[in-house]
């Protein structure tokens, strides 16, 4: 496996991955998209931080790339859209640069709120202007972050060691972590009106696009203070422009820009803005540490174990790995067989999770599930990444039902599957003790079956010599019938065989099958 590490990381970091069994790494900075495209086919992973620009057009050349790995929080410079639709795991470090983001933060914060950086230069300058850089104290004064993540949270710490009020809004965060941490959540037209500091916490979306502007602006106190050392473009630089100038806006503290490399900005010929280079994750601790993490990720994606921070997949807590594996075996399984059941496009999907497992995120699950249902038909096209955009692009509805009830098993999972209003198919399985698995029932005939090898799956009239014609034919072509299930709901109605086969069946064995007075359908499976 190749890795190439396009911007400046930790030693340490590289040092981990060329330490890693199998990973050769290649550093090549300061690429261009054009060189960019010239060598990523070769590579399987790729490790940036915030200079180079992973786009559509390289992630289209990467015809191996398994993996796309961002030392820091914010993935705005990779095509997270293109990397899941060419399954590509994206994988950040939301973790490493936590404290100094949030150092940084205070840093601003402080610097804003008594003219630290204006004073200095001041000073330098020969000029003794005690009077001209009178400050305000952050005691007893309002901060209102938006965006309670993970920096958020940090910086709400401080606030409240500097004996501040704090004010939150983030739509993902419940009340109880909000009020441990001694946070009033509201809505954010409240946060704006009754703040007299306010920051974000958040990454750049088409939903926070410009999600502080005029309109924002005008909702403030007069003589707010704004800070941002999340992204660029959360706030409108032209609208903060225009409310610092008019002194709605007291001052603005800015470590990130809408444009990056920034050196030359409106703002920065305000003497009322402090402003730094996007140095809120410049720590020698932070770069340590988001080195290290990313790396890993990108190895446990290479050796094709789960990982925890990736941006585009769902995330298995390592805790509940070992209850969860086997579920995902199961329901890929599960998938496969309810395609080759299909009796046409499959445009509905309902997956029903029930007994213990339903308290757990099972999102992984519904993934794998498309993945079996899907990959057959579109074969290497569709992964645990991008199978959920398959579907979706496909016009396939997936809804998942939890309960904690079940009548028979202590976990089942029940799948149906529907297509263009004429047909249904369904099936259910679960897992015994020891990881074993079980296929329950498919549509309403019971069974028990082990889902492994070769199944030949044939649903029949309930009528003497069918079981033993199925038989012949497959003697006749030296194919070895391992066990069988059959199961009734009436005399001379419809019965379903289920024949566990030692080998594959070709297209001619199937053919005389079906062909077989009384057979309504016969499908093989390989599982």
């Amino acid at each position: 496996m190749k890795v190439l590490v396009c911007d400046p990381i930790s030693e340490k970091g590289v040092a981990l991955l060329n330490e890693a069994p199998g990973v050769q790494v290649d550093v090549r900075l300061k690429l261009t998209e054009d060189q960019l495209c010239e060598l990523v086919p070769e590579y399987h992973g790729i490790v940036v931080r915030s200079e180079t620009k992973i786009t559509r057009r390289v992630l289209e050349h990467a015809a191996q790339l398994k993996v796309v790995g961002r030392a820091g929080v914010g993935v705005d410079n990779i095509d997270v859209e293109a990397a899941t639709l060419l399954g590509v795991v994206v994988v950040n470090t939301p973790d490493g640069n936590t404290i100094a983001a949030a150092e940084h933060t205070m840093g601003m914060m402080l610097a804003l709120a008594r003219h630290i950086p204006q004073a200095d230069q001041s000073l330098r300058q020969g000029q003794w202007n005690r009077s001209k850089y009178m400050g305000v104290e952050l005691r007893n004064k309002t901060m209102g972050i938006i965006g309670l993540g993970k920096i958020g949270s940090e910086v709400a710490k401080r606030c409240k060691a500097f004996g501040m009020n704090v004010l939150a809004y983030d739509p993902y965060v419940p009340q109880e972590i909000a009020k441990r941490a001694g946070v009033e959540l509201m809505n954010l037209e409240t946060v704006l009106k009754e703040s007299d500091f306010i920051t974000v916490h958040m990454p750049l979306t088409k939903e926070t696009k410009y999600m502080i502007s005029g309109p924002q602006f005008a909702m403030m106190k007069d003589g707010v203070r704004i800070l941002n050392v999340a992204r660029g473009g959360i706030i409108d630089e032209n609208a903060l422009y225009d409310a610092i100038v008019n002194k709605k806006v007291a001052g603005a503290a800015l470590d990130v820009y809408e444009k990056e490399p920034q050196t030359q900005s409106p703002l920065f010929t305000l003497p009322e803005v402090v402003a730094t280079p996007h140095l809120g994750a410049s720590t020698e601790e932070a770069q340590v540490n988001v080195a290290i993490d990313v790396v890993k990720e990108i190895i446990r994606v290479l050796n094709g174990e789960p990982v925890q921070n990736a941006v585009n997949i769902p995330f298995i807590k390592p805790e509940l790995l070992g209850v969860v594996r086997p579920y995902m075996e199961l329901t890929e399984k599960l998938g496969k067989l309810a395609g080759h059941l299909a009796r046409g496009p499959v445009d509905d999907i309902e997956i029903k999770y029930l007994g213990d497992i339903a308290a757990l995120d099972l999102s992984s699950l519904t993934n794998t599930f498309l993945k079996g249902l899907l990959r057959p038909f579109l074969h290497e096209a569709v992964n645990y990444v991008n199978a959920p955009l398959v579907a979706k692009q496909r016009g396939i509805k997936v809804r998942e039902i939890k309960s904690t009830q079940t009548e028979d098993y202590t976990n089942q999972i029940c799948v149906t599957i529907k297509g263009n209003g004429t047909w249904q198919r369904s099936i259910a399985g679960t897992v015994f003790k020891k990881n074993e698995l079980r296929i329950l029932r498919i549509d309403d005939f019971s069974l028990d079956i082990q889902p492994t090898g070769h199944l030949l799956i044939i649903k029949h009239t309930d009528k003497p010599k069918m079981i033993g014609q199925v038989g012949m034919i497959l003697g006749d072509y030296d194919i070895n019938i391992a066990s069988m299930q059959v199961d009734r709901k009436e005399i001379g109605g419809h019965a379903m065989m289920i024949l566990p086969i030692d080998q594959q069946i070709n297209a001619e064995v199937m053919e005389k099958i079906k062909n077989l007075d009384g057979i309504i359908e016969a499908s093989y499976v390989a599982l």
